[in-house]
């Protein structure tokens, strides 16, 4: 959605990065930006959704969590140091928009992770090529490690973060 990419690109900007849109021609990335400072270049993927909700949602497997995002069965192999991911949640009620940049390599463990407990759970499931990465809250208990928004929200330093090591 083109509205989640021009929001990431602003927010690059107004952290003093070089940021500039692929538009489909850079394969599994939609901006590629630049550290002015440090000179270190970062590839990002936008996923964005709308929340009608406005609070979390439960899963009987997976627990609370703020948001989600369809993935593709690809982001459980696309883990490179300078590949992220820009999580964005438009609020419809608020308008307000919410951003998570979480490391390929923390996406890619957790897709992996969750869709292989999701084909457990009812042995003889058919597989699918999706898979759904979620955003958890912090302080919730989950079944696997599962990224935090405390640890990823607005984390524009592209610091790597850790999941939390109990689930």
């Amino acid at each position: 959605m083109l509205a989640g990419e021009f929001a990431v690109l602003s927010r690059l900007a107004l952290w003093g990065y070089d940021a500039n849109m692929t538009l489909g021609r850079t394969k599994n990335v939609d901006i590629l930006v630049s550290d002015p400072e440090t000179n270190r270049f970062f590839q990002i993927e936008v996923k964005t959704n709308l929340d009608r909700r406005n609070r979390p949602a439960v899963s009987k497997l997976f627990g609370r969590f703020l948001s989600d995002w369809i993935m593709n069965e690809k982001h459980e192999s696309l883990s490179r140091p300078e590949l992220w991911y820009c999580f964005v949640t438009i609020s419809l009620e608020s308008k307000q928009l919410r951003y998570f940049v979480v490391p390929s390599a923390v996406v890619a463990d957790y897709v992996r992770t969750q869709h292989q407990l999701w084909l457990d759970e009812k042995p003889g499931r058919k597989d699918s090529q999706f898979r759904t990465f979620r955003m958890g809250i912090q302080g919730e208990r989950y079944r696997l490690p599962t990224p935090r928004d405390a640890d990823f929200e607005d984390n524009w330093q592209f610091s790597p973060g850790l999941l939390n090591e109990t689930p």
